[in-house]
């Protein structure tokens, strides 16, 4: 698994987007037994932190550390540092596992193996993700062009997975149909900027042209932005499934 997200944990923390309750509830609808939950890749904390309020227990892991110190803290919430492919959990420990915005990092058979090892035979396995937030025309236009074309080649090979809605991602399990959600936002300029220095691509940009790439759009953008209505819409990206 990849670590990119350690330099900007602090802002991964404020700006990334959280996950609707909804579609919180709506996963663990499917599990029979609210005991033991297990978040991999949990970075900032916030889907472990909204699985507490339903689980008796809830472990949390990621590879990097300045994610775990930027984590929401509960009592019921254990988090450790260690990669999702190779765990240290005890064989069928877990009613519910999620890796929300994450898997496509992963090693999938190293990693598929390890969900089958420690996924209890009744549990439930979930993807979540999100897309390429939408807003006003105007801005949109200004954002497509930076996503496709000004960091387009500093995307990792991963982020293909994200663009086809991880329909293309392997999912060797027993997949249950899902409805599907989005996540709807009103965002201030600062939040929208935050929002692009997590992106992966854009610290890939500045670290190879020591400068930032965000700079390059950002008094278009804020003109476009000032004048429409801050609104900002990301489609949420669902998989569900239980062991064979």
């Amino acid at each position: 698994m990849k670590d990119n997200f350690s330099k900007q944990a602090a802002d991964y923390s404020k700006f990334r987007p959280q996950y609707p309750e909804e579609m919180i509830e709506y996963i663990i609808s499917f599990v029979n037994k609210k005991a033991v939950a297990l978040d991999l890749a949990t970075g900032n904390g916030q889907v472990a932190h909204k699985l507490s309020t339903h689980f008796e227990k809830v472990f949390a892991t990621d590879i990097s550390q300045k994610q775990l110190d930027n984590a929401i803290q509960a009592y019921n919430i254990m988090y450790s540092k260690e990669s999702a492919e190779k765990t240290s959990f005890e064989n069928q420990k877990f009613d519910l596992i999620v890796v929300a915005q994450a898997l496509h990092w992963f090693g999938f058979e190293e990693f598929y193996k390890e969900i089958y090892r420690i996924l209890k035979p009744e549990g439930v396995f979930a993807v979540m993700g999100y897309g390429l937030f939408s807003t006003n025309p105007d801005s949109d236009k200004i954002l497509r062009y930076f996503y496709y074309d000004i960091v387009g080649s500093y995307w990792d090979s991963e982020r293909k997975y994200l663009d086809k809605n991880y329909e293309t991602i392997p999912f060797p399990f027993e997949e249950i149909p899902v409805q599907e959600f989005q996540n709807q936002f009103t965002w201030t300029f600062e939040a929208l900027i935050g929002y692009l220095q997590t992106w992966s691509s854009v610290q890939h940009y500045i670290s190879k042209n020591n400068q930032n790439p965000i700079n390059l759009i950002y008094d278009d953008l804020k003109a476009t932005w000032q004048r429409n209505d801050h609104k900002v819409t990301f489609p949420l990206l669902l998989r569900i499934g239980k062991l064979k």
